[in-house]
């Protein structure tokens, strides 16, 4: 079992950089793929970026690959979602998932997801 809880959303500008922490309990972390999903009012979830259980393979869309960037620590428990240059379109509910081992853009394929955190860029 594996319990969630993400921090550090907010407000900023355009432009401007907000960094999401998601910290997991259990000590079997370190072999779960880790996700962040986002999902903004009216609109399905969506896949952001995914980090492999050993840190080593991360994926991203094409929408926020260059400006976001996906790393883990493990000896922390926490994954980090470091998010530069927002756009309002980037304006929703941040939520990490995880799952074993392997990374998936579907977020099916997930069994444990956090609470989420509000992530509003204003124009």
């Amino acid at each position: 079992q594996v319990q969630l809880v993400e921090s550090g959303g907010g407000l900023v500008q355009a432009g401007g950089s907000l960094k999401l922490s998601c910290r997991a309990s259990g000590r079997t972390f370190s072999t779960y793929a880790i996700a962040w999903f986002r999902q903004a009012p009216g609109k399905g979830r969506e896949f952001v970026a995914a980090v492999a259980w050993s840190g080593g393979s991360t994926s991203y869309p094409d929408s926020v690959k260059g400006r976001f960037t996906i790393s883990r620590d493990n000896a922390k428990n926490t994954v980090y979602l470091e998010m530069n240059n927002l756009k309002p379109e980037d304006t929703a509910v941040y939520y990490c998932a995880a799952r074993p081992l392997f990374a998936r853009s579907d977020f099916r394929d997930y069994d444990y997801w956090g609470q989420g955190t509000q992530v509003t860029v204003s124009s």
